[in-house]
């Protein structure tokens, strides 16, 4: 703070010594640095990123399935999709339901071990196993014997957390409908802009 004496007249009694106080002040603001809030509190959109942040994995496929089931009406299971949507969840949605992909696995049930660790901790997620479902269709490694295929997918779903394990195999199986209410192909279709052959429009 400059202090200001004045003379009766109402002329600065000391000129010099509020220059000097000025010079000392303005120094003192140029070296602390300026305060300023987290850029992300300053919106909602902020707030739900650093929400989002604090979470370790995106929602699992498991969750998103439910999501859909739980849905009351079909444009709120479309708003679920839309909402989650990336390019895992439409390659295994793309398995669950093109015809023209057939899975080189048998059909029901796996003989597996469910992985009981909690959710977000020792466990894999499908979105970043989706990648590699190549390797059970038709067409997409011809090198693999059909034991290692089985024994590799035996693998992958004991990675996983057991409600995705149990989601994949009804991908694999193309049961999503049958454990899921109105999960159905027309759904996914509409919601992702996908003709018959679950391409693109």
């Amino acid at each position: 703070m400059v202090i200001i004496r004045r003379n009766p007249d109402g002329t600065v009694a000391n000129p010099e010594q509020v220059k000097q106080q000025t010079q000392e002040q303005q120094t003192e603001q140029v070296q602390q640095p300026a305060r300023t809030s987290h850029p992300a509190l300053a919106s909602k959109r902020g707030m739900q990123a650093l929400q989002d942040a604090g979470r370790a994995v995106p929602p699992l496929m498991s969750e998103i399935a439910t999501k859909v089931n739980n849905a009351k009406d079909k444009p709120r299971k479309l708003k679920v999709l839309q909402d989650h949507d990336s390019i895992p969840l439409r390659q295994v949605l793309k398995g669950a339901f093109d015809p023209n992909i057939e899975w080189l696995l048998p059909k029901g049930d796996v003989p597996y071990t469910p992985n009981d660790a909690p959710l977000g901790t020792e466990h894999t997620v499908l979105s970043q196993e989706a990648k590699r479902l190549y390797l059970f269709t038709k067409g997409g490694d011809n090198t693999l014997s059909q034991n290692k295929r089985e024994m590799t997918f035996v693998q992958m779903l004991e990675g996983l957390s057991a409600e995705e394990a149990e989601f994949l195999i009804a991908v694999v199986n193309k049961k999503v409908n049958n454990q899921y209410k109105g999960f159905t192909a027309n759904l996914v279709k509409e919601a992702f802009n996908w003709n018959d052959s679950f391409m693109k429009n």
